[in-house]
């Protein structure tokens, strides 16, 4: 599904844009596109490689915002006009082992105003358990 979410997403895109999809480090950390709800939720599943690992053999906290950001960054294009993040942050409830094999991420959109776009993330390991929250906070570089 992978193939056809970038080019949905690079459907919603500002004409004549220089916005790159997929980005560069979404490209390095093997992210895929694996579900998207019309005007509600992407969802981008990311491997746990050894070299995200914090000393206690833990996927690093700063991995896992970049691959929530990494789902809040494409779905903010799909639903909103063109935005930039104001407010990112992250809570951790358990962690990534190493002997997980991926992660996914499901971003929501929580409510759009006139000038901002709400965003919400869970991350999940392939046990479904919850391991991280995100919530986001974007603002339009256009009022709606």
């Amino acid at each position: 599904m992978s193939d056809e979410l970038l080019k949905l997403i690079s459907s919603k895109l500002p004409k004549q844009s220089n916005i790159e999809i997929p980005p560069k480090i979404f490209v390095d950390m093997e992210g895929e596109y694996i579900e998207y709800v019309e005007g509600k939720s992407l969802t981008a599943r990311f491997p746990v490689k050894e070299r995200y690992q914090n000393p206690l053999r833990a996927m690093q906290g700063g991995m896992i915002v970049a691959a929530m950001d990494n789902t809040f960054g494409p779905l903010s294009y799909m639903v909103a006009p063109p935005s930039v993040t104001t407010h990112i942050n992250a809570t951790y409830i358990r962690p990534v082992r190493e002997t997980d094999k991926s992660i996914d991420v499901i971003a929501t959109v929580v409510e759009i105003t006139k000038n901002l776009l709400h965003m919400r993330a869970d991350v999940k390991n392939l046990d479904g358990e919850l391991v991280a929250v995100g919530q986001l906070i974007n603002y339009f570089m256009k009022p709606v």
